[in-house]
Protein backbone atom coordinates (compact mmCIF):
# COMPACT_ATOMS: atom_id res chain seq x y z
CA UNK A 1 0.00 0.00 0.00
CA UNK A 2 0.91 3.73 -0.45
CA UNK A 3 2.72 5.28 2.29
CA UNK A 4 1.22 8.48 3.98
CA UNK A 5 2.99 11.59 3.70
CA UNK A 6 4.21 13.41 6.56
CA UNK A 7 4.69 17.55 7.20
CA UNK A 8 6.60 18.97 9.99
CA UNK A 9 4.73 21.75 11.67
CA UNK A 10 6.19 24.42 9.43
CA UNK A 11 4.85 22.16 6.40
CA UNK A 12 8.08 21.07 5.07
CA UNK A 13 7.85 17.55 4.19
CA UNK A 14 9.62 14.53 5.78
CA UNK A 15 9.95 10.70 5.15
CA UNK A 16 6.67 9.27 4.72
CA UNK A 17 5.21 6.82 7.17
CA UNK A 18 2.99 3.62 7.05
CA UNK A 19 -0.55 3.77 7.62
CA UNK A 20 -0.49 2.40 10.95
CA UNK A 21 1.65 4.97 12.35
CA UNK A 22 -0.13 7.53 10.82
CA UNK A 23 -3.14 6.34 12.91
CA UNK A 24 -0.76 6.54 16.04
CA UNK A 25 0.06 9.82 15.60
CA UNK A 26 -3.68 10.97 14.61
CA UNK A 27 -4.94 9.40 17.95
CA UNK A 28 -2.02 10.41 20.35
CA UNK A 29 -3.15 14.24 18.72
CA UNK A 30 0.45 14.61 17.90
CA UNK A 31 -0.88 14.71 14.16
CA UNK A 32 -3.95 16.50 12.11
CA UNK A 33 -5.09 15.51 8.48
CA UNK A 34 -3.38 18.20 6.32
CA UNK A 35 -5.05 16.50 2.98
CA UNK A 36 -7.00 13.28 2.09
CA UNK A 37 -5.88 12.61 -1.86
CA UNK A 38 -2.80 12.23 -1.46
CA UNK A 39 -3.38 11.32 2.27
CA UNK A 40 -0.89 13.63 4.25
CA UNK A 41 -0.98 14.02 7.93
CA UNK A 42 0.65 17.30 9.21
CA UNK A 43 2.92 17.02 12.65
CA UNK A 44 2.42 19.59 15.46
CA UNK A 45 5.64 18.85 17.58
CA UNK A 46 8.38 18.07 14.79
CA UNK A 47 10.31 20.05 12.64
CA UNK A 48 12.77 18.85 9.44
CA UNK A 49 15.86 19.68 11.84
CA UNK A 50 14.80 17.00 14.33
CA UNK A 51 14.47 14.46 12.12
CA UNK A 52 16.56 11.95 9.42
CA UNK A 53 15.46 11.88 5.63
CA UNK A 54 16.73 9.38 3.40
CA UNK A 55 16.69 10.21 -0.28
CA UNK A 56 13.49 9.93 -2.36
CA UNK A 57 13.67 9.18 -6.20
CA UNK A 58 10.01 10.92 -8.39
CA UNK A 59 10.03 8.38 -11.48
CA UNK A 60 7.81 9.30 -14.08
CA UNK A 61 6.26 6.82 -17.01
CA UNK A 62 4.57 9.36 -19.39
CA UNK A 63 2.10 8.45 -21.83
CA UNK A 64 -1.37 9.77 -23.93
CA UNK A 65 -4.29 8.57 -21.77
CA UNK A 66 -2.14 7.56 -18.46
CA UNK A 67 0.92 8.68 -16.67
CA UNK A 68 2.68 6.32 -14.57
CA UNK A 69 3.84 7.98 -10.99
CA UNK A 70 6.29 6.32 -8.50
CA UNK A 71 8.87 7.10 -5.49
CA UNK A 72 11.56 5.26 -4.78
CA UNK A 73 13.23 5.29 -1.27
CA UNK A 74 15.95 3.23 0.02
CA UNK A 75 15.46 2.41 3.77
CA UNK A 76 19.13 0.85 4.37
CA UNK A 77 22.14 3.64 4.67
CA UNK A 78 24.64 0.55 3.80
CA UNK A 79 25.64 1.59 0.63
CA UNK A 80 26.01 -1.85 -1.02
CA UNK A 81 22.82 -1.95 -0.61
CA UNK A 82 21.06 -1.55 -3.75
CA UNK A 83 17.61 -2.10 -4.02
CA UNK A 84 14.81 0.73 -3.85
CA UNK A 85 11.50 0.42 -2.10
CA UNK A 86 8.55 1.55 -3.92
CA UNK A 87 6.80 3.58 -1.26
CA UNK A 88 4.39 5.64 -3.72
CA UNK A 89 2.20 4.50 -6.55
CA UNK A 90 -0.27 6.43 -8.86
CA UNK A 91 -1.83 6.09 -12.42
CA UNK A 92 -2.81 9.07 -13.61
CA UNK A 93 -5.81 9.46 -16.38
CA UNK A 94 -5.54 12.61 -18.69
CA UNK A 95 -8.20 13.76 -20.62
CA UNK A 96 -6.39 14.89 -23.75
CA UNK A 97 -8.66 13.00 -26.09
CA UNK A 98 -11.96 14.51 -24.91
CA UNK A 99 -10.53 17.99 -25.35
CA UNK A 100 -9.77 17.03 -28.59
CA UNK A 101 -13.80 15.58 -29.40
CA UNK A 102 -14.97 18.98 -27.30
CA UNK A 103 -12.83 21.08 -29.65
CA UNK A 104 -13.66 19.28 -32.77
CA UNK A 105 -17.24 19.51 -31.84
CA UNK A 106 -17.09 23.26 -30.88
CA UNK A 107 -15.41 23.78 -33.96
CA UNK A 108 -18.12 21.41 -36.40
CA UNK A 109 -20.99 23.94 -34.47
CA UNK A 110 -19.38 27.25 -34.77
CA UNK A 111 -18.67 26.18 -38.73
CA UNK A 112 -22.26 25.26 -39.11
CA UNK A 113 -23.57 28.49 -37.13
CA UNK A 114 -21.27 30.67 -39.50
CA UNK A 115 -23.16 29.07 -42.58
CA UNK A 116 -26.62 29.70 -40.89
CA UNK A 117 -26.29 32.91 -40.18
CA UNK A 118 -23.89 34.50 -42.88
CA UNK A 119 -26.39 35.93 -45.19
CA UNK A 120 -25.28 37.21 -48.02
CA UNK A 121 -21.55 38.19 -46.38
CA UNK A 122 -19.15 35.21 -46.94
CA UNK A 123 -17.71 32.73 -44.99
CA UNK A 124 -14.20 34.29 -43.75
CA UNK A 125 -11.23 31.89 -42.37
CA UNK A 126 -8.51 34.15 -42.21
CA UNK A 127 -9.56 35.03 -38.20
CA UNK A 128 -7.13 32.61 -36.72
CA UNK A 129 -4.66 33.42 -33.87
CA UNK A 130 -1.02 33.37 -34.18
CA UNK A 131 0.74 30.50 -33.19
CA UNK A 132 4.07 31.78 -31.22
CA UNK A 133 7.23 29.41 -30.98
CA UNK A 134 6.69 26.77 -29.00
CA UNK A 135 2.57 25.74 -28.90
CA UNK A 136 1.15 22.89 -28.94
CA UNK A 137 -2.40 22.11 -29.05
CA UNK A 138 -4.73 22.22 -26.19
CA UNK A 139 -5.18 18.20 -25.69
CA UNK A 140 -1.38 17.91 -25.98
CA UNK A 141 -0.98 20.83 -23.52
CA UNK A 142 -2.90 19.29 -20.82
CA UNK A 143 -0.42 16.23 -20.76
CA UNK A 144 2.19 18.36 -19.72
CA UNK A 145 0.28 20.18 -17.06
CA UNK A 146 -0.97 17.59 -15.49
CA UNK A 147 2.10 16.39 -15.50
CA UNK A 148 3.56 19.44 -13.79
CA UNK A 149 1.05 20.24 -11.15
CA UNK A 150 2.07 16.33 -9.69
CA UNK A 151 5.59 16.79 -9.79
CA UNK A 152 4.77 20.63 -8.00
CA UNK A 153 2.20 18.62 -5.91
CA UNK A 154 4.57 15.68 -5.15
CA UNK A 155 7.90 17.31 -4.06
CA UNK A 156 5.29 20.09 -1.47
CA UNK A 157 4.87 16.47 0.29
CA UNK A 158 7.86 14.24 0.11
CA UNK A 159 11.88 15.06 0.27
CA UNK A 160 12.35 14.41 -3.46
CA UNK A 161 15.67 14.58 -4.23
CA UNK A 162 16.07 13.36 -7.98
CA UNK A 163 13.94 12.78 -10.68
CA UNK A 164 13.53 9.95 -13.85
CA UNK A 165 11.29 9.76 -17.26
CA UNK A 166 11.15 7.59 -19.66
CA UNK A 167 11.28 10.21 -23.02
CA UNK A 168 10.64 7.50 -26.33
CA UNK A 169 10.44 8.51 -29.30
CA UNK A 170 8.18 6.47 -32.08
CA UNK A 171 8.62 6.17 -35.85
CA UNK A 172 5.05 6.10 -36.66
CA UNK A 173 5.53 4.61 -39.95
CA UNK A 174 7.54 1.72 -38.58
CA UNK A 175 4.59 1.16 -36.21
CA UNK A 176 2.86 0.13 -39.04
CA UNK A 177 5.55 -1.94 -41.25
CA UNK A 178 8.80 -3.42 -39.43
CA UNK A 179 10.08 -3.77 -42.43
CA UNK A 180 10.23 -0.33 -44.05
CA UNK A 181 13.55 1.10 -44.67
CA UNK A 182 14.85 4.03 -46.95
CA UNK A 183 13.15 5.30 -49.95
CA UNK A 184 10.01 3.63 -48.80
CA UNK A 185 9.54 6.37 -46.03
CA UNK A 186 8.79 8.91 -48.76
CA UNK A 187 6.70 7.10 -50.54
CA UNK A 188 3.85 6.26 -48.43
CA UNK A 189 1.00 3.75 -48.88
CA UNK A 190 -0.70 4.95 -51.68
CA UNK A 191 2.25 5.81 -54.08
CA UNK A 192 0.48 4.97 -57.58
CA UNK A 193 -3.14 4.14 -56.12
CA UNK A 194 -6.00 6.40 -55.68
CA UNK A 195 -7.83 5.65 -52.03
CA UNK A 196 -10.97 3.52 -53.45
CA UNK A 197 -8.72 1.54 -56.17
CA UNK A 198 -6.12 0.56 -53.06
CA UNK A 199 -9.19 -0.55 -50.72
CA UNK A 200 -10.42 -2.68 -53.34
CA UNK A 201 -7.84 -4.10 -54.49
CA UNK A 202 -6.61 -4.89 -50.75
CA UNK A 203 -9.54 -6.78 -49.87
CA UNK A 204 -10.07 -8.04 -52.78
CA UNK A 205 -13.22 -6.60 -54.18
CA UNK A 206 -15.11 -8.14 -51.34
CA UNK A 207 -17.61 -6.68 -48.66
CA UNK A 208 -15.65 -6.88 -45.39
CA UNK A 209 -18.62 -8.12 -43.56
CA UNK A 210 -21.06 -9.82 -45.35
CA UNK A 211 -18.49 -10.91 -48.26
CA UNK A 212 -20.59 -10.20 -50.78
CA UNK A 213 -19.22 -9.71 -54.61
CA UNK A 214 -20.24 -8.28 -58.06
CA UNK A 215 -22.22 -5.60 -56.29
CA UNK A 216 -20.98 -1.60 -55.89
CA UNK A 217 -19.16 -1.05 -53.23
CA UNK A 218 -18.73 1.98 -50.67
CA UNK A 219 -15.73 2.94 -48.67
CA UNK A 220 -16.47 2.79 -45.07
CA UNK A 221 -15.07 4.19 -42.05
CA UNK A 222 -14.17 1.10 -39.26
CA UNK A 223 -14.47 4.49 -36.04
CA UNK A 224 -16.97 6.36 -37.52
CA UNK A 225 -16.43 10.35 -38.03
CA UNK A 226 -19.02 11.00 -35.45
CA UNK A 227 -16.85 9.09 -33.15
CA UNK A 228 -13.59 10.78 -33.77
CA UNK A 229 -12.23 8.29 -36.55
CA UNK A 230 -9.95 9.78 -39.27
CA UNK A 231 -9.56 9.40 -42.68
CA UNK A 232 -6.53 7.54 -42.68
CA UNK A 233 -6.60 4.68 -44.57
CA UNK A 234 -6.10 2.10 -41.95
CA UNK A 235 -9.30 3.05 -41.04
CA UNK A 236 -11.20 2.85 -44.18
CA UNK A 237 -12.51 -0.66 -45.47
CA UNK A 238 -14.37 -1.81 -48.33
CA UNK A 239 -18.52 -2.58 -48.03
CA UNK A 240 -21.70 -3.04 -49.47
CA UNK A 241 -24.38 -0.36 -49.46
CA UNK A 242 -26.55 -2.27 -46.92
CA UNK A 243 -23.83 -3.40 -44.80
CA UNK A 244 -22.96 0.36 -44.88
CA UNK A 245 -25.80 1.81 -44.03
CA UNK A 246 -26.77 -0.97 -41.36
CA UNK A 247 -23.36 0.25 -39.35
CA UNK A 248 -24.02 3.58 -39.48
CA UNK A 249 -22.07 4.73 -36.58
CA UNK A 250 -21.89 2.04 -34.73
CA UNK A 251 -18.61 0.64 -33.07
CA UNK A 252 -17.02 -2.78 -34.81
CA UNK A 253 -17.49 -4.50 -31.70
CA UNK A 254 -21.15 -3.54 -31.55
CA UNK A 255 -22.11 -3.68 -35.34
CA UNK A 256 -20.26 -7.20 -36.17
CA UNK A 257 -21.28 -9.75 -33.53
CA UNK A 258 -19.17 -13.44 -34.87
CA UNK A 259 -15.71 -13.29 -33.29
CA UNK A 260 -14.03 -14.75 -35.59
CA UNK A 261 -14.84 -12.21 -38.52
CA UNK A 262 -14.19 -9.82 -35.66
CA UNK A 263 -10.85 -10.47 -35.31
CA UNK A 264 -9.88 -11.15 -39.30
CA UNK A 265 -11.04 -7.47 -39.78
CA UNK A 266 -9.57 -5.89 -36.81
CA UNK A 267 -6.37 -8.02 -38.10
CA UNK A 268 -5.71 -5.98 -41.57
CA UNK A 269 -6.37 -2.93 -39.79
CA UNK A 270 -3.10 -0.76 -38.79
CA UNK A 271 -2.47 0.43 -35.58
CA UNK A 272 -3.72 3.93 -34.24
CA UNK A 273 -1.15 6.40 -34.00
CA UNK A 274 -2.79 9.31 -31.85
CA UNK A 275 -1.36 8.01 -28.36
CA UNK A 276 2.11 7.81 -30.05
CA UNK A 277 2.32 11.15 -32.33
CA UNK A 278 1.06 12.98 -28.39
CA UNK A 279 3.75 10.90 -26.81
CA UNK A 280 6.27 12.71 -29.43
CA UNK A 281 4.89 15.99 -29.24
CA UNK A 282 5.45 16.04 -25.55
CA UNK A 283 8.90 14.80 -25.64
CA UNK A 284 10.92 18.02 -25.66
CA UNK A 285 8.34 20.00 -23.66
CA UNK A 286 9.01 17.65 -21.08
CA UNK A 287 12.54 17.13 -20.59
CA UNK A 288 12.55 21.50 -20.33
CA UNK A 289 9.74 20.80 -17.47
CA UNK A 290 12.25 18.42 -15.58
CA UNK A 291 15.22 20.54 -15.99
CA UNK A 292 13.26 23.61 -14.90
CA UNK A 293 12.84 22.13 -11.39
CA UNK A 294 16.63 22.08 -10.74
CA UNK A 295 17.14 18.90 -9.48
CA UNK A 296 19.34 15.86 -10.39
CA UNK A 297 17.42 14.25 -13.05
CA UNK A 298 17.91 10.94 -15.61
CA UNK A 299 15.56 10.22 -18.88
CA UNK A 300 15.57 6.45 -19.71
CA UNK A 301 13.78 4.70 -23.22
CA UNK A 302 10.72 2.39 -23.32
CA UNK A 303 13.19 -1.03 -24.06
CA UNK A 304 15.02 -0.66 -20.97
CA UNK A 305 12.11 0.03 -18.96
CA UNK A 306 10.16 -3.24 -20.14
CA UNK A 307 13.80 -5.15 -19.27
CA UNK A 308 13.84 -4.24 -15.94
CA UNK A 309 10.45 -4.96 -15.12
CA UNK A 310 10.52 -8.74 -16.94
CA UNK A 311 13.63 -9.43 -15.46
CA UNK A 312 12.58 -8.68 -12.39
CA UNK A 313 8.86 -10.55 -13.00
CA UNK A 314 6.37 -7.81 -12.26
CA UNK A 315 3.03 -7.81 -14.22
CA UNK A 316 2.20 -4.08 -16.78
CA UNK A 317 0.90 -1.77 -14.90
CA UNK A 318 1.89 2.28 -15.57
CA UNK A 319 3.08 3.13 -11.90
CA UNK A 320 5.39 -0.38 -12.00
CA UNK A 321 6.68 0.72 -15.57
CA UNK A 322 7.70 4.62 -13.74
CA UNK A 323 8.88 2.10 -10.63
CA UNK A 324 11.31 0.14 -13.41
CA UNK A 325 12.63 3.28 -15.37
CA UNK A 326 16.70 3.74 -16.21
CA UNK A 327 19.19 1.14 -15.49
CA UNK A 328 20.20 0.92 -11.92
CA UNK A 329 17.39 2.09 -9.77
CA UNK A 330 14.81 0.46 -11.79
CA UNK A 331 16.69 -2.56 -12.18
CA UNK A 332 16.27 -3.65 -8.48
CA UNK A 333 13.21 -2.39 -7.11
CA UNK A 334 11.20 -4.11 -4.61
CA UNK A 335 7.03 -3.71 -4.81
CA UNK A 336 5.18 -5.46 -2.13
CA UNK A 337 2.56 -7.67 -3.62
CA UNK A 338 -0.95 -6.96 -3.98
CA UNK A 339 0.32 -3.46 -4.11
CA UNK A 340 -2.67 -0.99 -5.02
CA UNK A 341 -1.69 2.33 -6.70
CA UNK A 342 -3.74 5.53 -6.79
CA UNK A 343 -5.62 6.66 -9.20
CA UNK A 344 -6.18 10.00 -10.11
CA UNK A 345 -8.32 10.88 -12.72
CA UNK A 346 -8.09 14.54 -14.48
CA UNK A 347 -11.65 16.08 -14.27
CA UNK A 348 -11.39 19.68 -15.22
CA UNK A 349 -12.42 22.95 -13.04
CA UNK A 350 -15.74 23.41 -15.05
CA UNK A 351 -17.50 24.02 -18.81
CA UNK A 352 -16.69 26.95 -21.01
CA UNK A 353 -19.44 26.21 -23.00
CA UNK A 354 -21.75 29.56 -23.64
CA UNK A 355 -24.74 27.40 -24.44
CA UNK A 356 -25.59 23.47 -24.63
CA UNK A 357 -26.65 22.09 -27.51
CA UNK A 358 -29.12 19.30 -28.93
CA UNK A 359 -28.03 16.50 -30.76
CA UNK A 360 -28.66 18.40 -34.05
CA UNK A 361 -26.94 21.36 -33.17
CA UNK A 362 -29.56 24.06 -31.85
CA UNK A 363 -28.80 25.46 -28.33
CA UNK A 364 -31.01 24.26 -25.59
CA UNK A 365 -30.11 26.18 -22.68
CA UNK A 366 -27.28 27.96 -20.79
CA UNK A 367 -25.15 26.28 -18.07
CA UNK A 368 -25.48 27.41 -14.59
CA UNK A 369 -23.24 30.95 -14.28
CA UNK A 370 -22.34 30.57 -10.22
CA UNK A 371 -19.90 27.65 -9.44
CA UNK A 372 -19.77 27.86 -5.79
CA UNK A 373 -23.16 27.66 -3.68
CA UNK A 374 -23.23 27.66 0.34
CA UNK A 375 -19.23 27.84 0.33
CA UNK A 376 -19.20 24.78 -1.95
CA UNK A 377 -17.77 24.12 -5.31
CA UNK A 378 -18.51 21.00 -7.95
CA UNK A 379 -16.25 18.77 -7.02
CA UNK A 380 -15.31 19.62 -3.59
CA UNK A 381 -14.98 16.28 -1.07
CA UNK A 382 -16.99 16.48 1.88
CA UNK A 383 -18.75 13.99 4.43
CA UNK A 384 -21.70 13.76 6.55
CA UNK A 385 -21.40 15.54 9.66
CA UNK A 386 -23.53 13.19 11.45
CA UNK A 387 -22.14 9.94 11.97
CA UNK A 388 -23.96 7.99 9.60
CA UNK A 389 -20.61 7.06 7.51
CA UNK A 390 -16.96 8.30 7.53
CA UNK A 391 -17.16 7.75 3.82
CA UNK A 392 -15.93 10.74 1.81
CA UNK A 393 -17.46 11.81 -1.69
CA UNK A 394 -17.71 14.12 -4.21
CA UNK A 395 -20.44 16.83 -4.73
CA UNK A 396 -22.66 18.98 -7.49
CA UNK A 397 -23.67 21.79 -5.46
CA UNK A 398 -27.25 23.81 -6.35
CA UNK A 399 -28.66 26.91 -5.95
CA UNK A 400 -31.46 25.26 -3.98
CA UNK A 401 -29.32 24.20 -1.14
CA UNK A 402 -29.92 20.42 -1.84
CA UNK A 403 -27.00 18.52 -3.42
CA UNK A 404 -27.96 15.70 -5.80
CA UNK A 405 -25.88 12.28 -4.49
CA UNK A 406 -25.67 9.72 -7.66
CA UNK A 407 -23.47 7.09 -4.98
CA UNK A 408 -25.64 4.17 -4.06
CA UNK A 409 -24.75 3.23 -1.37
CA UNK A 410 -24.29 6.96 0.07
CA UNK A 411 -28.29 6.57 -0.58
CA UNK A 412 -28.93 3.51 0.76
CA UNK A 413 -27.23 5.14 4.20
CA UNK A 414 -29.71 7.60 4.26
CA UNK A 415 -32.07 5.57 3.75
CA UNK A 416 -31.93 3.42 6.87
CA UNK A 417 -30.22 5.69 8.45
CA UNK A 418 -32.04 5.03 12.12
CA UNK A 419 -31.06 1.32 11.65
CA UNK A 420 -27.55 1.38 12.13
CA UNK A 421 -27.02 -1.07 8.81
CA UNK A 422 -23.73 -3.31 9.49
CA UNK A 423 -21.41 -3.26 6.48
CA UNK A 424 -22.20 -7.23 5.86
CA UNK A 425 -25.81 -5.88 5.24
CA UNK A 426 -25.27 -2.57 3.65
CA UNK A 427 -23.58 -4.44 0.98
CA UNK A 428 -26.34 -7.05 0.42
CA UNK A 429 -28.59 -4.40 0.20
CA UNK A 430 -26.92 -2.20 -2.40
CA UNK A 431 -26.04 -5.82 -4.53
CA UNK A 432 -29.75 -6.69 -4.25
CA UNK A 433 -30.81 -3.32 -5.83
CA UNK A 434 -28.49 -3.16 -8.44
CA UNK A 435 -30.34 -6.36 -9.92
CA UNK A 436 -33.40 -4.32 -9.66
CA UNK A 437 -35.54 -2.57 -12.74
CA UNK A 438 -35.72 1.64 -12.20
CA UNK A 439 -39.15 0.95 -11.53
CA UNK A 440 -38.62 -1.20 -8.93
CA UNK A 441 -35.92 1.09 -7.97
CA UNK A 442 -38.44 4.16 -7.38
CA UNK A 443 -40.95 2.19 -5.44
CA UNK A 444 -38.34 2.38 -2.25
CA UNK A 445 -38.22 5.91 -2.36
CA UNK A 446 -34.24 6.51 -1.90
CA UNK A 447 -33.02 9.76 -1.50
CA UNK A 448 -31.47 11.54 -4.25
CA UNK A 449 -30.23 14.60 -2.44
CA UNK A 450 -28.72 15.65 0.86
CA UNK A 451 -29.12 19.58 2.40
CA UNK A 452 -26.19 21.62 2.30
CA UNK A 453 -26.36 21.96 6.25
CA UNK A 454 -25.30 18.13 7.00
CA UNK A 455 -22.31 18.31 4.90
CA UNK A 456 -18.66 19.57 5.70
CA UNK A 457 -15.88 20.30 3.59
CA UNK A 458 -12.72 17.79 3.18
CA UNK A 459 -10.57 19.23 0.70
CA UNK A 460 -11.45 22.09 -1.95
CA UNK A 461 -11.81 20.76 -5.61
CA UNK A 462 -8.41 20.69 -7.27
CA UNK A 463 -9.33 18.94 -10.75
CA UNK A 464 -9.08 15.60 -10.02
CA UNK A 465 -10.92 12.47 -9.15
CA UNK A 466 -8.98 9.89 -6.55
CA UNK A 467 -9.77 5.75 -5.71
CA UNK A 468 -7.96 2.77 -5.36
CA UNK A 469 -10.07 0.65 -7.66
Amino acid sequence: MNKVFVLDKNKVPLMPCHPARARELLTKGRAAVYRTAPFTIILKDRTVEDSVLQPLELKLDPGAKTTGIAINAWFKTNPENKQATLIFGANLTHKAFQIKDALTKRAILRRSRRGRKCRYREKRFNNRKNKKEGWIAPSVQSIVNNIDTWIKKLIKLAPIKFISAEINKFDSQKLQNPFISGVQYQQGTLIGYQIRQYLLEQYDYTCIYCGAKNIPLEVDHVIPRTKSGSNRVSNLVISCKPCNLAKSNLDLNQFVKDPKKLAIIKAGLKKPLRASAYVNIIRKKLVLLIESYGLPYLLGDGATTKFNRTKQRYLKDHFIDAACVNEGAGSNVYIKPGFKPLLIKAMGRGDHQVSHVDKYGFPTGEPARGKRFFDFTSGDIVQFTHTLTRRSFRINPRKTGTFNIIDLELRVILKFKDQKLSKQKLNQLVTKIKTMTKTQVKTLKLPASVNHKNLKLVQRNDGYKYSYS
